[in-house]
């Protein structure tokens, strides 16, 4: 990574900063693939069964050391990959439909494990090796019956994937989005991980509603409620999508996008992190969450 990765001698904790949502559109994964070669992250979440996926794979090349590559699992937006599940879904569910068949235990389960074996196959096959993480757009992948798909693919498959854990969130403000995150499977997804021995991150940030204009005040309220035992911190980034104005038109979330790329890839970023006493690095632990 560069040199203003840890901006500071013995910080006194290590964060990871991780951009979700790679693939998803090509202004979004080449924004994120800018930030990483200024080693402003260190974790980039893929999600692989939209159209752009294969033409953005390559970004992910020669990054700095230390950047880990995961999947986005994704359950949420656009076609289900697998022939299997796009027979039950053509088109994949609103998150709050899919948040309500899971606490009703209505999923088609067989059909996602195999939807999860499609995306993570579509990571391998483009990356040339597993994902060092996984985690679910949308936090999906905590849910009820999907939490255990999940589990039961990272146990039996290739060694030393990481999960995002959800069910221990910090930060100022939107008190109510934390709380559904840690409340609609976060918790549950927590003790599973804990019992298990799967690594994973130990505290989790990032958690807004994309309306505030400030994203350097929000960060530096993130970074302050950072535990010194360290966390992961999530965010959106994007570049703008300068070749095709209107490929972000369906975004609702385009404008916050942009603001936090234009932070992330700022000096001011850089100064935060310093000033909170933060350097930036891996997050995947065993140990207690809590």
């Amino acid at each position: 990574m560069s040199a203003d990765a840890t901006p500071v001698s013995g910080p006194q904790c290590v964060l990871a900063v991780c951009a979700d949502d790679f693939g998803l559109t090509p202004a979004i994964s080449r924004g994120i693939a800018q930030l990483a070669q200024l080693g402003r992250l260190t974790a980039i979440s893929c999600l692989t069964n939209g159209q752009h996926w294969p033409g953005s794979a390559p970004m992910l090349t020669d990054l700095p050391i230390g950047v880990d590559r995961g999947l986005h699992f994704n359950l949420t937006e656009g076609v289900p990959l697998s022939e299997e599940l796009r027979r039950r879904w053509p088109r994949l569910p609103a998150l709050h439909g899919l948040i309500l068949r899971a606490h009703l235990g209505r999923l088609p389960l067989r059909e996602i494990a195999c939807e999860w074996r499609a995306q993570f196959r579509a990571f391998s096959e483009q990356v040339g090796a597993p994902p060092r993480f996984v985690d679910g757009h949308q936090h999906v992948h905590h849910l009820p019956g999907i939490r255990e798909v999940v589990l039961e693919h990272v146990t039996a498959g290739p060694a030393g994937v990481a999960v995002r854990n959800t069910g221990h969130m910090l930060g100022p403000g939107n008190s109510l989005k934390r709380c559904l995150i840690e409340r609609t499977g976060g918790r549950q997804l927590q003790r599973l991980l804990l019992a298990a021995g799967i690594a994973h991150n130990r505290a989790l940030l990032g958690a807004y509603d994309f309306k505030e204009q400030d994203y350097r005040g929000r960060m530096q309220r993130w970074l302050a409620a950072a535990p010194s035992h360290g966390g992961l911190l999530f965010c959106h980034p994007a570049a703008s999508a300068v070749a095709s104005p209107d490929a972000d038109a369906n975004d609702p979330i385009a404008p916050a996008r942009l603001r936090e790329a234009a932070y992330l890839g700022s000096t001011p970023f850089v100064e935060d992190l310093a000033a909170a006493g933060i350097g930036l690095g891996r997050a995947w632990l065993t140990t207690q969450s809590v």
